[in-house]
């Protein structure tokens, strides 16, 4: 091999690597900086979800009959209803672990997942469908429950910190205690395994409880209300405000029926006798 052709060689690798590493930098800028944020039905609506208006667009909290629908009877949720199933060990865990109901856990995890699998048409018939497992998230949101880097920590350090609104007590603080000193390192395994789905659960668990702690302690519990709870799941800690009228919102997402948010399709659920195994 002469000269030429190894500094030619050489060089498309330094391209390569480059190349590869701008996009990283861009994509963790754009995570810092909220670009990759999901515009939905709750951009529309932020003012009315912090009871700033009482615009008639703004889906109310869920308290009607179970929802029947086209998406009930999908090929998308037989293949959920078949992986959620064998995941309800590892859930009812999770759910214990947190101090939140499984039910609340999965009616996230199904909001989630149907906005995955019609958003991702192409994976979903390629890999999710021919093995019946939950699509798993890695590039902006981690795992089967897509929560961002960024929520994990804060979950984590709110468990240690008695001055933080959303403190469970001391039962909770080692529940997310690192084993190694790679804390960045175990996290993205903890939250991206495919074969265990236990931490994605957990940390949406603790989630969940830590937003119900912060209401609650401002005199506005939100414990029987799935709708506004999945909401915030989807919203994030910085739009979680304590309000006497919390509504619901959320991502747009779009199935073969029509479009709703992120926290009407998670009450669905929620409201629905779908996944026994899970009650109210």
């Amino acid at each position: 091999m002469n000269k030429k052709l190894i500094s030619k060689i050489f060089h498309i690798l330094v391209y390569i690597f480059a190349a590869i590493g701008f996009f990283l930098v861009v994509g963790y800028f754009a995570i810092r900086f909220g670009f990759t944020n999901q515009k939905g039905i709750i951009d529309m609506q932020r003012e009315a979800f912090f009871g700033a208006s009482n615009s008639a667009a703004v889906e109310q909290a869920a308290s009607a009959p179970a929802y029947k629908g086209p998406w009930q009877n999908s090929e998308e949720w037989a293949v959920m209803n078949d992986a959620i199933t064998r995941d309800q060990t590892v859930i009812n865990r999770a759910a214990a672990d947190s101090g939140v109901p499984g039910r609340i856990i999965v009616a996230n995890l199904v909001a989630e997942q149907l906005r995955l699998f019609f958003t991702d048409r192409e994976d979903y018939k390629k890999f999710f469908y021919p093995l019946k497992i939950l699509g798993p998230q890695s590039q902006f949101s981690w795992g089967v429950m897509g929560m961002k880097e960024a929520t994990a920590v804060e979950v984590e350090n709110n468990l240690k910190n008695p001055l933080s609104p959303y403190y469970l007590g001391p039962a909770y603080e080692h529940l997310l205690d690192f084993k190694t000193t790679d804390i960045a390192g175990e996290r993205f395994t903890r939250m991206t395994d495919q074969h265990d789905h236990y931490w994605s659960y957990l940390y949406a668990g603790l989630y969940i409880k830590e937003v119900e702690a912060q209401w609650a302690k401002a005199g506005f519990p939100i414990d029987n209300n799935p709708a506004v709870i999945s909401t915030l799941y989807n919203i994030g800690f910085t739009h979680s405000t304590p309000n006497a009228n919390p509504q619901v919102g959320g991502a747009a997402i779009t199935l073969s029926d029509g479009t709703r948010s992120f926290g009407a399709l998670a009450a669905e659920f929620y409201n629905s006798n779908l996944l026994p195994g899970f009650p109210q």
